[in-house]
């Protein structure tokens, strides 16, 4: 009833159960130790209402942000269809492709062979070229090079 929000009561009564379970020496020696649950649970909602309340102030204090580019197709997309993608494979492809790094450099971050690194890669171009037109391009070249080779 305090905090006007069942969720928010359930996450401050949560971190003061926490809180004196690490204190629980000092808290057990108190006259009574529920009080000080009771009152550690409405500091911690007190507290999370006034950084929300800071935090709304310095937004309207500061106005909207300019030139922020919104969500477009151009963003969507991509990011829909990597969350469809093995995580391995989503990794290889944002540190390539949208982080710049070098196949090396890669199998050096993630500690895996560069083979492995070039082969989820391929897997990766290939599951997303029919969601992806960069990622198409670049699927259509590299599935021609392999058919040329083993013909």
């Amino acid at each position: 009833m305090m905090t006007g929000s069942r969720a928010e009561a359930e996450d401050a009564v949560a971190e003061a159960y926490a809180r004196a379970w690490q204190q629980w020496p000092t808290v057990s020696a108190h006259a009574a130790p529920e009080a000080w649950v009771r009152t550690t649970a409405y500091r911690i909602s007190v507290s999370t209402w006034r950084k929300a309340t800071n935090r709304l102030l310095a937004h309207r204090r500061h106005g909207r942000a300019g030139d922020v580019p919104g969500l477009t197709p151009d963003h969507v997309a991509p990011v829909d269809a990597l969350g469809r993608i093995p995580a391995d494979q989503r990794r290889a492809i944002v540190l390539r492709y949208y982080v710049g790094m070098s196949i090396d450099e890669i199998s050096q971050e993630t500690d895996c062979p560069v083979n492995t690194v070039k082969t989820r890669l391929a897997r990766a171009r290939k599951a997303l070229a029919s969601k992806v037109s960069e990622f198409a391009d670049e699927s259509a070249s590299t599935s021609q090079l392999g058919a040329r080779s083993n013909a």
